[in-house]
Protein backbone atom coordinates (compact mmCIF):
# COMPACT_ATOMS: atom_id res chain seq x y z
CA UNK A 1 0.00 0.00 0.00
CA UNK A 2 1.28 3.47 -0.90
CA UNK A 3 2.25 5.87 1.88
CA UNK A 4 -0.36 8.51 2.67
CA UNK A 5 0.32 12.11 3.60
CA UNK A 6 -1.43 14.98 5.31
CA UNK A 7 -1.22 18.66 4.50
CA UNK A 8 -1.24 21.60 6.87
CA UNK A 9 -1.79 25.09 5.50
CA UNK A 10 -1.15 28.41 7.20
CA UNK A 11 -2.87 30.74 4.71
CA UNK A 12 -1.41 33.91 6.17
CA UNK A 13 0.48 36.29 3.91
CA UNK A 14 3.78 34.89 5.26
CA UNK A 15 2.47 31.34 5.68
CA UNK A 16 3.22 28.00 4.08
CA UNK A 17 2.07 24.55 3.02
CA UNK A 18 3.48 21.54 4.89
CA UNK A 19 3.21 17.91 3.78
CA UNK A 20 4.00 15.13 6.27
CA UNK A 21 3.84 11.38 5.71
CA UNK A 22 1.75 9.41 8.20
CA UNK A 23 4.91 7.63 9.38
CA UNK A 24 6.58 11.08 9.73
CA UNK A 25 9.62 9.93 7.74
CA UNK A 26 8.94 12.51 5.04
CA UNK A 27 8.47 16.20 5.72
CA UNK A 28 8.08 18.78 2.96
CA UNK A 29 7.33 22.48 3.26
CA UNK A 30 6.70 25.30 0.85
CA UNK A 31 6.81 28.88 2.13
CA UNK A 32 4.66 31.41 0.29
CA UNK A 33 7.56 33.83 0.09
CA UNK A 34 9.51 31.37 -2.10
CA UNK A 35 6.69 30.22 -4.42
CA UNK A 36 4.14 31.78 -6.73
CA UNK A 37 0.48 30.79 -6.69
CA UNK A 38 1.14 28.86 -9.90
CA UNK A 39 4.01 26.98 -8.19
CA UNK A 40 1.84 26.14 -5.17
CA UNK A 41 -0.97 24.91 -7.41
CA UNK A 42 1.48 22.59 -9.19
CA UNK A 43 2.87 21.41 -5.84
CA UNK A 44 -0.58 20.60 -4.49
CA UNK A 45 -1.49 18.84 -7.74
CA UNK A 46 1.57 16.59 -7.33
CA UNK A 47 0.47 15.61 -3.81
CA UNK A 48 -3.28 15.31 -4.48
CA UNK A 49 -3.44 11.55 -5.05
CA UNK A 50 -1.29 10.81 -1.98
CA UNK A 51 -3.13 12.94 0.57
CA UNK A 52 -5.65 11.53 3.03
CA UNK A 53 -6.66 14.93 4.46
CA UNK A 54 -5.71 18.60 4.67
CA UNK A 55 -6.27 21.13 7.43
CA UNK A 56 -6.34 24.86 6.74
CA UNK A 57 -6.02 27.26 9.60
CA UNK A 58 -9.38 28.99 10.09
CA UNK A 59 -8.46 32.64 9.92
CA UNK A 60 -10.29 35.91 10.30
CA UNK A 61 -9.40 39.56 10.33
CA UNK A 62 -7.78 40.94 13.46
CA UNK A 63 -8.41 44.27 15.21
CA UNK A 64 -6.02 46.99 14.03
CA UNK A 65 -5.02 44.88 11.02
CA UNK A 66 -4.74 47.01 7.89
CA UNK A 67 -7.27 46.76 5.11
CA UNK A 68 -4.72 45.58 2.52
CA UNK A 69 -3.35 42.94 4.91
CA UNK A 70 -6.86 41.69 5.68
CA UNK A 71 -7.69 41.58 1.97
CA UNK A 72 -4.49 39.62 1.15
CA UNK A 73 -5.19 37.24 4.02
CA UNK A 74 -8.72 36.58 2.79
CA UNK A 75 -7.54 36.20 -0.80
CA UNK A 76 -5.05 33.46 0.22
CA UNK A 77 -7.68 31.72 2.34
CA UNK A 78 -10.19 31.63 -0.52
CA UNK A 79 -7.57 30.70 -3.09
CA UNK A 80 -6.64 27.58 -1.11
CA UNK A 81 -10.27 26.54 -0.79
CA UNK A 82 -10.67 26.79 -4.56
CA UNK A 83 -7.47 24.91 -5.39
CA UNK A 84 -8.18 22.12 -2.90
CA UNK A 85 -11.74 21.78 -4.21
CA UNK A 86 -10.51 21.70 -7.82
CA UNK A 87 -7.90 19.05 -6.99
CA UNK A 88 -10.42 17.05 -4.93
CA UNK A 89 -8.18 17.15 -1.85
CA UNK A 90 -10.38 16.67 1.22
CA UNK A 91 -9.94 19.45 3.76
CA UNK A 92 -11.31 20.90 6.92
CA UNK A 93 -10.72 24.08 8.89
CA UNK A 94 -9.02 24.21 12.27
CA UNK A 95 -8.75 27.20 14.57
CA UNK A 96 -5.34 28.32 15.82
CA UNK A 97 -6.55 27.81 19.41
CA UNK A 98 -7.47 24.19 18.71
CA UNK A 99 -4.26 23.06 17.00
CA UNK A 100 -2.02 25.09 19.31
CA UNK A 101 -3.65 23.57 22.40
CA UNK A 102 -3.34 20.08 20.93
CA UNK A 103 0.32 20.66 20.03
CA UNK A 104 1.15 22.21 23.42
CA UNK A 105 2.13 25.63 22.10
CA UNK A 106 -0.49 28.27 22.87
CA UNK A 107 1.31 31.25 21.38
CA UNK A 108 -0.81 34.23 22.35
CA UNK A 109 0.44 35.76 19.10
CA UNK A 110 4.15 35.11 19.78
CA UNK A 111 5.46 33.33 16.65
CA UNK A 112 8.58 32.24 18.57
CA UNK A 113 6.44 29.86 20.67
CA UNK A 114 5.24 27.90 17.62
CA UNK A 115 8.67 28.08 16.00
CA UNK A 116 10.27 26.48 19.09
CA UNK A 117 7.62 23.75 19.22
CA UNK A 118 8.02 22.98 15.52
CA UNK A 119 11.80 22.71 16.01
CA UNK A 120 11.25 20.23 18.86
CA UNK A 121 8.97 18.07 16.74
CA UNK A 122 10.97 18.36 13.51
CA UNK A 123 14.61 18.49 14.67
CA UNK A 124 15.98 17.58 11.22
CA UNK A 125 14.22 20.55 9.60
CA UNK A 126 15.49 24.12 9.63
CA UNK A 127 12.44 25.90 11.04
CA UNK A 128 11.71 29.46 10.02
CA UNK A 129 8.65 31.44 11.13
CA UNK A 130 7.03 31.07 7.69
CA UNK A 131 6.77 27.26 7.91
CA UNK A 132 6.36 26.63 11.66
CA UNK A 133 2.57 26.92 11.87
CA UNK A 134 1.95 24.89 8.71
CA UNK A 135 4.18 22.09 10.06
CA UNK A 136 2.36 22.07 13.39
CA UNK A 137 -1.05 22.06 11.69
CA UNK A 138 0.09 19.09 9.56
CA UNK A 139 1.54 17.29 12.59
CA UNK A 140 -1.67 17.79 14.55
CA UNK A 141 -3.63 16.28 11.66
CA UNK A 142 -1.09 13.46 11.19
CA UNK A 143 -1.52 12.41 14.82
CA UNK A 144 -5.30 12.33 14.42
CA UNK A 145 -5.07 10.30 11.21
CA UNK A 146 -2.66 7.78 12.77
CA UNK A 147 -4.82 7.48 15.89
CA UNK A 148 -7.90 6.94 13.73
CA UNK A 149 -6.09 4.32 11.62
CA UNK A 150 -4.86 2.54 14.76
CA UNK A 151 -8.38 2.52 16.22
CA UNK A 152 -9.84 1.06 13.02
CA UNK A 153 -7.10 -1.61 12.90
CA UNK A 154 -7.83 -2.53 16.52
CA UNK A 155 -11.55 -2.84 15.82
CA UNK A 156 -10.94 -4.99 12.74
CA UNK A 157 -8.05 -6.96 14.23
Amino acid sequence: MAMKYVIGIDPGVSGAVAVVSLDKKEVHHYAFCKHTEHDLCDILREWASKVSMCHIEKVHSMPKQGVSTTFAFGKNFGWYHGVLDALKIPYDLITPQRWQKSMGCRSGGDKNVTKRRAQQLFPQTLIIHAIADALLIAENLRRKEVESTDNIATLLG
